[in-house]
């Protein structure tokens, strides 16, 4: 199975394409989509849009996991992140892929064992997980990456839920 996680903004996309057999987890690409500051935000959002696209048809993912969006401050900067993960939504449902959704404090307690643990641990867990040398940058990569382990782990545990429910 194919996972893509994605951390939605407007100025840098993180995502992360890793593949999930039994209980083992590998990376298959990641990095971030960035868009030009003092570009108007629909040129922004088309980029986004466009290149998102272009990552579902290269990498064919089998779903897709987002970050749920959370601000307690600025307003315009929610506003414009809104857009983005609106149009990020789009691509991936005009692709016909499952979306799932998880909160910051879900990724962490999937990655690290702790809701409320620090950036600096995510990122490293998400480092040992993948096997890679070392912590993705910039931060929305790893915090991409963290979703889709997430959605992994989620992914195997609600199977086996669901498993249960139909006998």
């Amino acid at each position: 199975m194919r996972i893509l996680g994605i951390d939605p903004g407007i100025a840098i996309v993180g995502f992360g394409f890793i593949d999930k057999a039994g209980s083992k987890v590998t990376p298959v690409q990641y990095g971030c989509i960035q868009t030009e500051a003092h570009t108007p935000d629909e040129e922004r959002l088309l980029h986004v849009y466009e290149a998102m696209l272009q990552l579902i048809d290269k990498y064919k993912p089998d779903s897709v996991a987002f970050e749920k969006l959370f601000f307690n401050r600025n307003v315009t900067t929610a506003m414009s992140v809104s857009q983005a993960r609106g149009v990020l939504i789009l691509a991936a449902t005009q692709r016909g892929l499952p979306i799932a959704e998880y909160t910051p404090m879900q990724v962490k307690q999937a990655v690290v064992g702790y809701g409320k643990a620090e950036k600096k641990q995510v990122q490293e867990m998400v480092r040992m997980f993948l096997r890679l040398q070392a912590v993705p940058k910039p931060d929305d990569v790893a915090d991409a990456l963290a979703v889709a382990i997430c959605h992994a782990h989620s992914y195997t545990l609600n199977s086996r839920i669901n498993e249960v429910l139909r006998k």
